[in-house]
């Protein structure tokens, strides 16, 4: 049962702002950010893509975003109801002569 009205802190409930870290992930991350350069920085990193290939690109893989947002635009010629029976006639003529050869090929719509 929520607590009445009035009694609760102004924020109560509505949680982290979107895009925010938690504490301990900011804080692990400056700990790494620490220890790389006091093992040498990008030099390091270098060394490590040379000796240990496999870690390395696992580590570029963590660094890449998982999500793309892109749009894509595709131009599509207008069809129209008489080109439709076009392609249409053309299909079913298609799958009789199919048919016709044995059954091999495409069966015609019923």
């Amino acid at each position: 049962m929520p607590a009445p009205k009035g009694t609760r802190p102004p924020a109560a409930g509505k949680g982290r702002p979107k895009g925010a870290r938690n504490k301990l992930t900011r804080d692990i991350r400056e700990m790494i950010r620490a220890a790389l350069d006091k093992a040498g920085g990008i030099a390091y990193l270098v060394k490590q893509a040379e000796l240990n290939p496999t870690a390395f690109m696992s580590l570029l893989g963590k660094m890449i975003p998982t999500q793309i947002d892109a749009t894509i635009k595709r131009e599509l010629p207008e069809i129209s109801p008489s080109s439709t029976k076009s392609v249409r006639s053309d299909h079913q003529s298609y799958c009789s002569t199919g048919v016709q050869n044995g059954g091999r090929g495409i069966r015609p719509h019923n």
